[in-house]
């Protein structure tokens, strides 16, 4: 319910996006992507926030077409970059994607906010 929510609102338009990845009509890898912005190029790129191919199907060239399908989205719209994270041992992908010609980011640390310390900050900021 909630990805149908934002990939396909009842008012509005959608502000996450997903492409499939199908073999005999069978979905077998999936990628879940939506617009970012760039105060480096000031500029719109892509952000993908899950790419995910069923493990009896990886290594035929599924991820690999997800993400080129994506590039071509950036090429087409004059969108300036093609992101994503990997999880640190995660090596099979970290190993994978600078074959595509990605780079590591690696000056970047990432931090998040969520659940409870999530609350509690927004409670804390409210009166700010």
């Amino acid at each position: 319910d909630d990805f149908a929510a934002v990939m396909f609102p009842a008012d509005g338009h959608p502000n996450t996006y997903g492409l499939v990845a199908e073999v005999d009509g069978q979905i077998i890898g999936i990628a879940i992507w939506f617009h970012s912005f760039s105060t480096w190029t000031g500029k719109n790129g892509i952000w993908l926030e899950d790419l995910f191919v069923d493990p009896d199907h990886r290594g035929n060239g599924a991820g690999k077409a997800l993400l080129g399908h994506l590039a071509q989205i950036c090429r087409e719209r004059g969108l300036t970059r093609l992101e994503w994270c990997v999880l640190k041992w995660n090596e099979p992908s970290i190993g994978f994607y600078p074959s595509l010609g990605a780079k590591a980011q690696d000056e970047w640390e990432t931090f998040r906010l969520d659940g409870e310390a999530l609350r509690s900050f927004a409670a804390e900021s409210a009166g700010a």
